[in-house]
C-alpha cells in the first residue's frame, strides 16, 4: 500500500510514491481527519471544482448542499480516487495523500462510499449481503471456505437490528423496497468499519417514513464514524445537519449551522431561491 509522511508546519512532505506536496494553508487546529486543499478539476475547460477547500472532523456528521453543477459528485470522485485532481491535495488525517494513491488503495484505508441508486446483491438474502460485505480477505480461496463464527454471525445480527431489516433477514435483496435497499447498503457499508462514509442522495425516493428512519440511522452513527451526506432535500438536511458546506460553481459559497446558511444571501440568491 502506498504510504506517506506529512509535516503541517508550513514544510513541504514527500509520499510513498516521492511526490512532494505543499500543505500550505490547512488548518489543524481541530480534529480534522479529511482535508480537501486548493482542488481544481476541469472537464474541456469546465472547471467542476475550482480552488475547493475544506475540512471534515472526525466522527463529524456534514451535510453538503448546492445547485446542479455545483461540483458535489466531483468532489466525492476525487476523494475516493475516481477522478485525478489537476491541482490540489486530499489528506486523509495528518499523514496520508490520497490524490496518489488508487481507488482500492484509498477504500482499503477506510473510506466508503455510497451511490444514488443502491447496488445491492439482488439475488442474495439480507443476511448474506452483509456477510459478504463482512472486512476481511477477499480471494477466492478464502471465500470458498470461509465459516464464520459466532461473533461474525452477532455482528451482522447487530447490524440488521441498526438498519432495521432483522425481520427481513432472510428475504432476497431485491424483493426490498427501495429505502431498505438504501439501508442495506448502508449495512453494507458499515461492515466494513469505515472511518469516512460518502452516501450520495440516501434519501432520494423514500417514503416519509423511510426519510425519517434514514435520519435516525444517520444521526446514531454520529461520533463513531465521518459522514459525509450530499442531499437535495433540504428538509431532511435540516432534520440532520449540524453542519452544512454550501457548493456553487466548484468552490464552498457558506459553511455553518443550518440556520446561518439559511439566511445567508448568497445561498438564497444561487440556491434556495427567494
Amino acid at each position: 500500500m502506498t504510504s506517506a509522511t506529512t509535516s503541517y508546519d508550513g514544510e513541504s512532505s514527500t509520499t510513498g510514491m516521492g511526490h512532494v506536496v505543499q500543505p500550505g494553508a490547512i488548518d489543524v487546529s481541530h480534529r480534522a481527519i479529511l482535508y480537501v486543499n486548493g482542488v481544481t478539476v476541469s472537464f474541456d475547460g469546465f472547471k467542476a471544482l475550482n480552488d475547493l477547500s475544506f475540512a471534515i472532523d472526525a466522527g463529524e456528521l456534514r451535510c453538503v448542499i448546492g445547485p446542479n453543477g455545483a461540483g458535489k459528485t466531483t468532489m466525492m470522485d476525487v476523494i475516493t480516487g475516481k477522478t485525478r485532481p489537476d491541482v490540489g491535495n486530499v489528506f486523509l488525517g495528518q499523514t496520508l495523500e490520497l490524490t496518489q494513491m488508487t481507488e482500492y488503495e484509498i477504500a482499503r484505508l477506510g473510506i466508503g462510499r455510497k451511490f444514488q441508486k443502491p447496488s445491492v446483491l439482488e439475488n442474495h438474502t439480507v443476511f448474506e449481503n452483509l456477510e459478504l460485505a463482512m472486512k476481511g480477505p477477499k480471494s477466492v480461496w478464502a471465500t470458498l471456505f470461509h465459516r464464520r463464527d459466532s461473533a461474525q454471525e452477532d455482528r451482522i445480527r447487530d447490524m440488521l437490528g441498526r438498519i432495521d431489516l432483522a425481520n427481513r433477514m432472510n428475504d432476497l435483496a431485491g424483493l426490498l423496497s427501495h429505502g431498505q435497499k438504501q439501508w442495506l447498503e448502508i449495512g453494507m457499508l458499515l461492515m466494513q468499519d469505515p472511518q469516512i462514509l460518502l452516501l450520495d442522495e440516501p434519501a432520494a425516493g423514500m417514503s416519509d417514513e423511510e426519510t425519517a428512519r434514514t435520519g435516525e440511522l444517520l444521526l446514531s452513527l454520529e461520533g463513531k464514524h465521518s459522514i459525509v451526506v450530499v442531499e437535495h432535500d433540504m428538509d431532511f438536511v435540516a432534520s440532520i445537519a449540524r453542519k452544512v458546506t454550501v457548493l456553487h460553481e466548484g468552490r464552498v459559497l457558506a459553511e455553518g449551522a443550518m440556520d446561518k446558511v439559511q439566511n445567508d444571501e448568497r445561498v438564497i440568491e444561487v440556491y434556495l431561491g427567494r
